[in-house]
């Protein structure tokens, strides 16, 4: 293995509002995917906290404070760097927050943090209810982290209905997009895969996609179904249901191939390529 071949894991979790018990699953599962070889490891969003009751005290979490001072900890012990699908970043916001992922290092150092743009806010009658602008604030840009493994694109959950970031970040250079998420079931069963697939094929990217899963609470149940996916866009890799791992080799050169065979890129009409 280098660092152009190596194994990453996503970590499907079915979190709650016990967050002491949600991270102890979290450390488990991420020194299983050490064990396992794995070298970059994607934790799902919310993982620490996710709210089930809306008039629930939400847990806010600086980026200096110890809920990611652990997860640095976790991810020295484990030698892994690791993406915390996202925090509860205090906003500027009176009583708001940001969902924030954050990379962290084998060393154990934030190399950078990335501000959910794009805020899901959804009422079917009868069925779901979820608005994030209640308590949350969108961040203001884009994220593309040079790591050790290659240029890494955040992103998180409903960011994937939006191929406008996604095409921003190739463009930038990414080889890796991120989309740690907690996906409804009613329209993860629909949705999750083909959007997942279509972000992984339409920028010729490796997709690594932790997931929340199951039965949370409350009206709160999530999809699940973490995955991999290859730049040629087939999931190479899906978790089974409950806790628990999905892990893939990630191969740099296999997508230098890909690349090269179908330039799809180099083909985007003049008028688009500044855009």
């Amino acid at each position: 293995m280098s660092a152009r071949r190596f194994l990453a894991a996503v970590v499907q979790l079915q979190s709650n509002e016990d967050v002491e018990n949600n991270l102890r699953v979290t450390e488990e599962q991420v020194k299983r995917a050490a064990d396992l070889g794995a070298r970059l490891v994607a934790l799902p969003e919310n993982f620490a906290f996710l709210r089930i009751n809306a008039d629930t005290q939400g847990l806010k979490s600086p980026i200096d404070g110890e809920l990611v001072e652990r997860m640095s900890r976790l991810a020295k012990t484990a030698n892994v760097d690791l993406i915390l699908g996202s925090v509860p970043e205090p906003s500027q916001v009176p009583n708001k927050i940001h969902n924030t992922s954050v990379y962290i290092t084998a060393d154990g150092e934030v190399l950078a943090t990335y501000r959910k743009l794009h805020l899901f806010d959804i009422d079917i009658p009868g069925t779901v209810t979820l608005r994030e602008t209640d308590h949350i604030t969108p961040g203001a840009e884009p994220c593309l982290v040079q790591s050790q493994f290659g240029a890494v694109g955040l992103s998180i959950c409903y960011d994937l209905r939006f191929p406008e970031l996604y095409r921003h970040l190739r463009r930038a250079g990414a080889q890796i997009l991120t989309c740690p998420s907690a996906f409804t079931l009613l329209t993860g069963k629909d949705h999750w895969q083909p959007l997942l697939r279509a972000r992984a094929i339409e920028n010729q990217c490796w997709v690594l996609a932790p997931g929340q899963h199951g039965y949370h609470g409350g009206k709160r149940h999530s999809f699940g179904k973490s995955m991999i996916i290859d730049p040629w866009g087939v999931p190479v890799a899906i978790a089974k249901e409950g806790v628990g791992l999905a892990v893939a080799e990630i191969d740099l050169d296999y997508q230098d191939r890909v690349r090269a065979g179908l330039p799809c890129h180099t083909h985007r009409h003049p008028i688009f390529r500044t855009k």
